[in-house]
């Protein structure tokens, strides 16, 4: 069962910043901080108001997760969600790069099936490492 409306998801942004701070169990003035220093962007409404989405609460707590145990600084954790993201955008264009080879593996393999179809059956490709040796008897003297 999907926890979200109808046609939203875990990118959606609906949450106003009172709830995401009680969600993510931070004050209203650090997520604010953290929007100005890019740490979380959260959606914006028409009005300028600010909307976060679930992947946002889930940042918001990874940042405070990474502040509080490990002792990571806001710049630090920021290069660590930039190269997080890195690794993401990295890892889609692997899976999109291994699709496109597949296909073209395929369409090499249809190819060379159709060739060989193309064939005609009295005729037998020979390697060119083969030796072909015809057998003449030698007339009787």
């Amino acid at each position: 069962m999907n926890p979200f409306p109808p046609g939203a998801d875990e990118d959606t942004p609906v949450f106003v910043i009172s709830v995401a701070a009680q969600l993510s169990g931070l004050h209203a003035q650090t997520l604010r901080s953290y929007d100005r220093q890019g740490l979380v962007s959260p959606g914006r409404t028409s009005g300028g108001g600010r909307r976060y989405s679930m992947r946002d609460i889930a940042l918001l707590r990874e940042v405070q997760r990474l502040s509080q145990e490990d002792g990571v600084n806001l710049a630090g954790i920021k290069r660590i969600i930039e190269l997080e993201n890195e690794v993401d955008a990295l890892r889609d264009r692997i899976s999109e790069l291994t699709q496109e080879l597949a296909s073209a593996y395929a369409a090499a393999e249809q190819a060379a099936a159709a060739i060989h179809k193309s064939y005609r059956n009295d005729l037998v490709p020979v390697r060119q490492q083969t030796a072909l040796v015809v057998w003449r008897p030698q007339p009787r003297r």
